[in-house]
Parts: C-alpha cells; structure tokens; sequence
C-alpha cells in the first residue's frame, strides 16, 4: 500500500511495531529495507516519514499522527492496516486478558486513529475530551463539501461476517466490530468531508502462508489454497490496488462501505 500511493505522488508516513512481529513465525521485517522500498518509489518532492509505535497503548495513536503531521504536513489520507495475531483460541479459551488485547489494538486503537486524523477537519485542533459532544448529538456540517477535496480513511476487516475462524475468536470479534461500525462512523467523518470505507481483503499471503512461517497447519493451508477460484492466495499489491481507487478521486463517490476483494474466497 505505502510503495503504491507514494508511486502515485503521496507523501507517505508509516508506522510499525517490529517486536509484535518478531515473535511470530514469520519474523519481523528488516526495517531499513522497508524504508528503502517506499523511498525508491518516493515523488521528488514528496515527503516521508516513519515511527515505531505500540498500539496496544492508549497514548499512541496520537503519537503517530502528531509524528505523521510533524513529517509530512496536513494528512489527507489514514490506512489502518494493523492488527494483532497470536495469542488467540476459541470460545472455550478466552479470557479478558485476551480479548482487551486484541481490541485495544484492532479495533480501539483503529476508532482512535481516526478521531485524531479527524481534528485536522475540524477547524480546531482537539487533544481532549472537555468539550465533547453529548452522546448522541450530530456534528452540524457548514455546507456542501469539495467532492475532489475530501479527506480518506480505510478500515481493514478479514470477512468475519461471511463465515467462521474458528480458533481466532478475539481476532474475529475486534475486527467484525469494525465493518459494524462502519456506517456509523462513515456518517459521522462524511460531516466533516471524510470519506471512511471498510476493506475485507481475504487470505492476504504476506508471510503467514507460506510453509516455512505459516502459523497454520500445512493441510489447512493446502485446503485453502485448493479452495481459492484463481489457484493463489492474494497478494499485497491486490488490496493496495482496490485502496489507490478508494482514496484516488475515482473513488470520490463511494462512503461508508464494507468492500469485500478476496479473489472469490468467500463464494467458495
């Protein structure tokens, strides 16, 4: 996603969390090498900037966006591409301690995310809650907005609403509680000119699936991978190009949606 938009002239600002990673099979990525592959792609002019972040803590999300403000200037655009793996179970395994920690991150973090982006549109800057609204009030709007001037915001959900990840019960509750929430939010940021969508991308190969890393049973994967119509898991650039559109002025038109792009997956 970041290589694709800053291809496309974005400044880009990225945040990562590298131990969370590191203790998965996977591994964690060689950061510089990260940082290479999204300047290399670099406009001339455009800007770029990344933080080491744990959203697992309160404070962090607006760390990352004063950080990214501080980098490259007024943000237009936040994908929320985090998420917490490992340390999950079924039903009969859950406890507290496990759901809070993949909500703060998954799904708290992501709500915070965006009400901090969101202040840029406020006219004012907004660091606390003392002049929160009622519950329930609406933000009145000023008008009709600039439909080629609109800010973006992206949701990533895995699908948990089309079908079962048994195993992965606190996963699929923080991330479902995000394509719920979806509307709500999206008409709340749309009376501040941002446009919120949601992305269920399906079974994304960025390490997990392959052999020699997958945290998943060999035979589990092959059966997946069996079950997929084009005979591949997806790849990074699949979802990268549905987001370039969401967030490009193509996209202008499309608010408050839970977009499913899986290759077919989940009619499988």
């Amino acid at each position: 996603m970041a290589t694709r938009l800053a291809s496309e002239g974005a400044s880009v600002f990225v945040q990562h969390h590298a131990a969370h990673d590191a203790d998965q099979p996977w591994g964690s990525d060689d950061l510089d090498a990260v940082r290479a592959g999204i300047l290399e792609r670099l406009a001339p002019h455009a800007r770029f900037g990344d933080l080491g972040a744990d959203l697992a803590q309160p404070d962090a999300p607006a760390q990352v966006i004063d950080a990214a403000r501080a980098a490259i200037g007024r943000l237009d655009i936040l994908v929320c591409n985090h998420a917490r793996s490992g340390g999950d179970g079924s039903i009969f395994d859950m406890t507290a301690d496990r759901l809070s920690g993949h909500f703060d991150v998954n799904a708290r973090s992501t709500l915070l995310l965006t009400r901090h982006f969101a202040d840029q549109f406020s006219g004012v800057d907004v660091r606390d809650d003392a002049d929160a609204s009622r519950p329930g009030d609406v933000e009145t709007t000023s008008g009709p907005f600039d439909e080629f001037a609109t800010g973006r915001v992206i949701w990533m959900t895995s699908g948990q609403l089309l079908g079962p990840m048994r195993g992965e019960v606190a996963y699929a509750a923080s991330k479902a509680a995000l394509a719920s929430v979806t509307p709500t939010v999206a008409a709340e940021l749309l009376g501040r000119g941002i446009l919120l969508n949601t992305v269920n991308p399906g079974p994304v190969n960025t390490g997990y699936l392959d052999a020699d890393t997958s945290d998943r049973a060999p035979e589990t994967v092959a059966e997946v991978l069996a079950s997929m119509p084009f005979g591949r898991f997806g790849q990074p650039d699949d979802v990268a190009r549905l987001i370039a559109w969401l967030v490009s002025s193509e996209g202008r038109w499309t608010t408050g949606q839970v977009l499913t792009s899986d290759g077919g997956f989940s009619l499988t």
